[in-house]
């Protein structure tokens, strides 16, 4: 058997000679055996975080982290984890030391944007474009929200091909991921920024090589390219903007505020108005914050609750409830996994000392599962007593034994993107609910567990579709 002790001793061959670990897939939620130190502590090969058994069945080894490793240095991936809920919120509040993301991990496809900057500068940035997604701005949207989600199910019953609705007697058949969710988000976005519709094939192109050209990958250079075609259409836009704003609507028509860049083009800093591609660049943020997010959320919850059927009648018949539904899902499946920081000086955490400059990862996947918060936390369950489901809040919640999830993170990084995610997984949830009925499972076209009958766990990623039955007149 492969222990840490093996593992270590192939640090010194070349990294493309070092063998992969051969395990198999693990039962949900039980870990493979890397062997035990001596005190008994299980052990953890850094193999493991590579393998097929790690992505659809990560909670067991967070486990194991946390109670053993609560800070963890990764020697093939040169880089360390913090696992524990408590800790990683103290460094997402250590502005000092815990600073920033890594330089270069997004401006090169995202522009300059305020993820990479830390203290006076970022809170200047952030400040920017905050006041635009939070309170009436976010109220102003819901109407457009809702218009977009009614149109898109409302063109289901168009003429012409499509691979996602299956209708037959008495039956409509539907893949939620290509039916609504891939790119509801998208559309939501691309209206209250107030591009234009005719805009909207751009913008896809924009939305999907960007977010595919992010991290150094293969598909960097479509990701720039994208990106700088962004600039010069929103440079355009812009000039037309300066001279006359546009609005969003509510459901009569009449105007109720204007749109994120009309808004940003009349925004001033020390005097002078935001460049464009200071605006374009705030622009690239919200897309990204608001899209894959959002997508993944109304995957995961939705298949979640039709998992726990008694928990989807109680959303069915109690609407406020889907609020603590999304909060849930983000806590039990987030989408997004966690964020990267820098050091800015040496430090010791756990008894680990960690040098000036690592790559350290928080784990928001683990925090969302730590037992020292949440109990039972493998178990969906939108009534649980001990997690905070009210409005988003970067100070994050810690009171009366309820705490909010870490999905978003908290503190000054807290992803940009967390209000009008949670605000479009909810909206548009609300309107499928109210037009699908009673949806179900299509457990024919999911591949459901040979031998419990249910789906797969959903792991570090999210559901990439989710099919579904409703009943037709």
């Amino acid at each position: 058997m492969s222990t840490l002790q093996d593992f270590v001793t192939t640090l010194t061959i070349p990294s493309d000679q070092v063998q992969s670990l051969d395990i198999p897939l693990m039962p949900e939620g039980e870990a493979y055996d890397m062997g035990h130190a001596e005190d008994g502590a299980p052990l953890i090969d850094p193999r493991i975080f590579d393998s097929r058994e790690f992505a659809r069945n990560p909670y067991p080894y967070y486990r194991i982290l946390r109670d053993h490793y609560p800070v963890y240095h990764d020697q093939l991936h040169n880089c360390y984890y913090v696992t524990r809920y408590e800790d990683i919120t103290a460094c997402y509040f250590d502005d000092e030391g815990f600073n920033t993301i890594p330089k270069g991990s997004s401006s090169g496809v995202l522009g300059n944007t305020q993820l990479e900057l830390s203290g006076i500068e970022h809170r200047r940035r952030r400040n920017l474009y905050g006041q635009h997604l939070v309170g009436r701005a976010l109220d102003n949207r819901i109407p457009a929200i809702r218009r977009l989600a009614g149109e898109m199910i409302d063109a289901w019953d168009e003429p012409g091909e499509k691979n996602y609705v299956i209708d037959s007697p008495g039956v409509r058949t539907i893949e939620l991921g290509r039916a609504f969710a891939n790119e509801f988000p998208i559309r939501v976005v691309c209206e209250v920024l107030g591009f234009p519709a005719q805009a909207r094939g751009d913008f896809y192109y924009w939305y999907n090589s960007m977010m595919s050209g992010l991290g150094g990958s293969k598909t960097h250079r479509k990701g720039l390219e994208a990106r700088q075609h962004l600039e010069d259409y929103v440079s355009g836009l812009v000039e037309a903007r300066r001279r006359e704003p546009t609005y969003l609507y509510d459901e009569a028509g009449d105007p109720v505020g204007k749109d994120i860049i009309s808004k940003l083009c009349e925004t001033r800093i020390d005097g002078d108005f935001l460049s464009t591609e200071e605006i374009t660049s705030n622009i690239a943020l919200v897309v990204g914050g608001g899209g894959e997010t959002t997508r993944g959320a109304i995957l995961n919850m939705w298949s979640l609750l039709l998992s726990h059927p008694e928990q989807f009648d109680a959303v069915a018949n109690a609407d406020s409830l889907w609020d603590a539904a999304f909060h849930e899902t983000l806590r039990h499946s987030t989408p997004i996994g966690g964020q990267p920081r820098h050091n800015t000086y040496e430090v010791t955490l756990h008894g680990v000392t960690i040098p000036a400059g690592s790559l350290i990862n928080m784990v928001d996947f683990s925090a969302n599962h730590d037992e020292r918060v949440f109990a039972e936390p493998e178990q969906f369950n939108l009534f649980r007593a001990d997690l905070y489901t009210g409005k988003l809040l970067r100070s994050g919640y810690s009171k009366d034994g309820r705490c909010s999830h870490m999905a978003f993170g908290v503190g000054p990084h807290l992803c940009p993107g967390a209000w009008i995610s949670h605000q479009e997984a909810v909206e548009g949830s609300r309107v499928l609910l109210a037009r699908l009925g009673k949806p179900r499972l299509n457990r024919e076209r999911m591949p459901m567990h040979p031998h419990t009958g249910e789906l797969p766990p959903i792991g570090l990623t999210s559901r990439r579709d989710l099919w579904l039955d409703v009943d037709r007149p």
